[in-house]
């Protein structure tokens, strides 16, 4: 990692701090304030062919674990790479598992889950 100045280190501090849910909650605070993504460059692209095809796109949201976490944990770590601990949270807090994914894309996300376990919502 490159050297951070006082400053810097102190923040990156209190980002270790936070939850999955609220470091979500502050990178799209930071999108918004600043008009930047901090999508992968392929998610955007992705996302753009999506909507030149007249496709709506949805969020994928984790209302519930449901009673098999387990599993539920699993298909978050599939569907997103996030590490055990990062999905874990997620399953825990609840929120959102991918932004702005096609319709298709979204149902099937959602049909996972569902078949793990968990409540989901496509908003």
């Amino acid at each position: 990692m490159a050297e951070l100045s006082k400053n810097a280190q102190s923040i990156m501090d209190l980002v270790k701090d936070l939850t999955i849910v609220e470091l979500n909650d502050l990178v799209t605070a930071m999108e918004e304030e600043f008009g930047v993504s901090a999508a992968a460059p392929v998610m955007v692209a992705g996302a753009a062919g999506a909507e030149e095809g007249g496709s709506s796109t949805v969020d994928v949201v984790l209302t519930s674990a449901g009673g098999s976490k387990i599993a539920v944990i699993k298909v978050i770590r599939e569907i997103t790479g996030l590490g055990l601990k990062e999905a874990k949270a997620l399953a825990d807090d609840g929120g959102n598992i991918k932004e702005g994914v096609d319709k298709a894309e979204g149902e099937e996300i959602k049909a996972k889950l569902v078949e793990a376990g968990a409540s989901v919502e496509l908003k």
